[in-house]
């Protein structure tokens, strides 16, 4: 197995993109099975890892991952919280712009609770569309996030036309970029000369590679704004419990999601201890905005000694 393969992320990690990729038979791992379709060019669709949180049915319908399920509407709800703070903080720096990146991980939430549950079927026509759908919206807010690193540093007017544009279009570009990788891969549509093999690379590197990428910038700006512009060591803090979180989320999706199933009986699996580490990050974003804008209001609201209330004093 070389580089970009998904064979061995697929037998650790029940991810929802496992389900459509495709491999050669033989690069598939010992103890992986495969979902075969009878495929006239002889591929095998799909790799099923080797453990993954069992299904229930309800009113005759098999939803799967249930634990994860309830992760991500828990997350929905912290976001919506999320969403009415930011709005209520009217002249905090980057207000428009973090709203959009909360309203894009709500979006992102959404679709990852609809490939995750089964709510859009393994094996149905729509399942490829939505697996890419999440992951260009997932790519989407690795690229908002970019943009908002470098809000701090004052480069340009927050809030402005220019700025939602920058942002709005960075997002698009790694929304299209993303999904448009993504479903290449899953339809062969980028593989219609060679029929005997499945390059997934691509897929691999702008899903893990660029966007990791992004996120290290995203993290170095605020480390820089925390330490130098604002001098906050508690936002120094709440950035590196994000990393944190972030980091021990991927290492238990990506390298003992098959240990936390096993351990678990089957109840859940990675991407349940992934999805909470992922919300916790999340909060930490939005914290970090949070306390580097809370002073950042343009008038502020005073009392005098004898009580009388002052508006409109500059800072």
């Amino acid at each position: 197995m070389g580089f970009g393969d998904f064979a061995r992320i697929c037998q650790k990690t029940p991810l929802p993109l496992c389900s459509v990729v495709k491999s050669n038979t033989h690069m598939i791992l010992p103890n992986s099975t495969v979902i075969d379709n009878f495929n006239p060019q002889n591929l095998t669709i799909g790799i099923l890892p080797t453990c993954y949180a069992r299904s229930i049915d309800v009113a005759n319908t098999v939803i799967f991952g249930i634990g994860n399920a309830f992760v991500n509407i828990g997350a929905i709800v912290v976001i919506l919280i999320i969403l009415y703070n930011v709005r209520q903080k009217f002249t905090a720096i980057g207000r428009s712009e973090y709203l959009y990146f909360f309203q894009l991980s709500l979006l992102l939430t959404i679709f990852t609770l609809i490939v995750d549950t089964g709510a859009s079927p393994p094996g149905s026509r729509s399942y490829p569309y939505f697996v890419s759908i999440q992951i260009g919206v997932a790519s989407a807010c690795c690229y908002t996030l970019l943009i908002n690193g470098f809000l701090g540093f004052r480069l340009w007017e927050d809030g402005t036309m220019k700025s939602m544009l920058l942002i709005r279009g960075a997002s698009v570009i790694g929304f299209i970029a993303n999904f448009l990788a993504a479903i290449f891969t899953f339809k062969s549509w980028i593989a219609r000369g060679s029929i005997h093999e499945m390059n997934t690379v691509g897929l691999f590197v702008m899903m893990y590679i660029i966007n990791a990428i992004i996120l290290g910038i995203y993290t170095i700006c605020q480390l820089i704004i925390s330490l130098f512009v604002v001098r906050n060591f508690w936002v120094t803090g709440a950035i590196l419990l994000g990393v944190f979180f972030f980091v021990v989320g991927q290492i238990v999706v990506f390298a003992v999601s098959d240990l936390v199933c096993k351990s678990a009986n089957h109840y859940i699996d990675g991407l349940f201890i992934g999805s909470i580490c992922n919300l916790f990050t999340l909060m930490m974003v939005y914290k970090i905005w949070d306390m580097t804008t809370d002073d950042d209001l343009e008038f502020s609201v005073s009392v005098n000694k004898k009580g009388d209330v002052m508006y409109g004093e500059n800072y």
